[in-house]
């Protein structure tokens, strides 16, 4: 006993320090990619020079702007080997830009770390949006990514002539690659990834309609023991964010289960998440879809009729049954998305009936 309680305890303060010095290495890491213009030590994430960027845009004119979001303005591009490319562009004014674009360089370093101890190409997941590469140069910081063609899962359920081009079966596809993608930020790593603002408008659709996850510049890591944290920031987007994240600040990956719920719900309606229903216009989408209409026994009035098919419809409810699991009140009672995956995909299997209660 003598010799194995020593052992034991230094064995366990050694570990605890290698893995200090470990996490204080990669940081120093990421803010030398950041600063100080060193190559990327990954192999998927180059770093590009202004010029390069500023040849590759036209000079960022206003005809070649896809958007823009509180992070800054995002450019289309084409890079000397003909490859189309979305440019994110820090705006000066931007101070949470700054951390969120230093969040999305260190997670892309983690994830593509596991690649290497995996093998698995997480970073290239047909379900994921890849990010090529970064710029720092001279005072700007740039996050250039490969370009999506058919624009944001939101634009094509709310502008009605992209929504009436699509079927029943396209949207059953972008809900099927939307579950793989989280699956793959949640199961198929040693790090489990907490999206952190899955909304329709950050999941984009590439030349095929293949719905790909973007923007993690909110995102958290756990490790694989971990089941939940805490935090005193609220972050994310209003209609997305579950209960106990406004309320406690809790975050799991239940987070994001909540939001795919979400997505779900406005998919089989066509209706906004933001904006209030019923014959009192005071029911928010999920009390509109769960107590006015699931709980009667009406669920088909919620499925957008140019979806109702006759091929499609049990479908569709089953949809709806797993959308609302999704979005129970109580996060510990929310299916994990490996058990939502297979409630969407076994047409055998006994989904449970949801109890959401009250959520806003």
């Amino acid at each position: 006993m003598l010799i194995v309680w020593p052992t034991t305890a230094v064995i366990a303060f050694l570990l605890g320090t290698m893995m200090l010095l470990r996490n204080r290495v990669n940081k120093l890491k990421v803010n030398q990619l950041l600063y100080r213009g060193k190559k990327s030590s990954s192999p998927n994430l180059q770093v590009f020079s202004f010029a390069v960027m500023k040849e590759a845009t036209n000079n960022f004119p206003m005809n070649n702007r896809l958007g823009e979001g509180g992070y800054g303005p995002v450019y289309k591009g084409k890079l000397k080997n003909r490859q189309e490319i979305a440019v994110k562009r820090l705006s000066q004014t931007s101070k949470q830009g700054v951390e969120e674009f230093k969040n999305e360089v260190a997670l892309t370093a983690k994830l593509q770390h596991v690649n290497l101890v995996r093998l698995l190409g997480f970073c290239t997941h047909v379900n994921l949006v890849r990010l090529l590469g970064f710029c720092t140069a001279k005072e700007e910081k740039m996050l250039i990514y490969e370009y999506m063609p058919n624009k944001s899962l939101d634009f094509c359920m709310f502008e009605p002539i992209a929504r009436s081009m699509l079927q029943g079966e396209n949207w059953v596809h972008i809900i099927e690659g939307v579950i793989q993608g989280l699956l793959c930020l949640q199961e198929y790593s040693r790090l489990t990834i907490i999206h952190q603002d899955m909304k329709a408008s950050n999941i984009l659709l590439d030349a095929e309609m293949r719905p790909k996850i973007s923007y993690f510049g909110i995102a958290r890591s756990f490790q694989k023991d971990e089941n939940e944290g805490n935090t005193g920031k609220i972050v994310g987007t209003y209609g997305y964010v579950p209960p106990e994240y406004v309320k406690q600040g809790i975050y799991s990956r239940k987070y994001d289960v909540y939001s795919f719920g979400v997505i779900l719900l406005q998919i089989i309606s066509g209706k906004k998440c933001t904006h209030l229903y019923g014959a009192t216009r005071s029911l928010n989408l999920l009390e509109y879809a769960y107590d006015n209409l699931w709980k009667a026994g009406k669920g088909t009035k919620f499925i957008d009729p140019s979806l109702d098919e006759p091929s499609l419809s049990c479908k569709l409810l089953r949809f709806m049954q797993v959308a609302l699991l999704c979005v129970k009140e109580k996060w510990e009672e929310r299916p994990i998305m490996l058990e939502i995956s297979s409630m969407l995909t076994n047409e055998t299997q006994v989904i449970p009936n949801p109890e959401v209660g009250k959520v806003r």
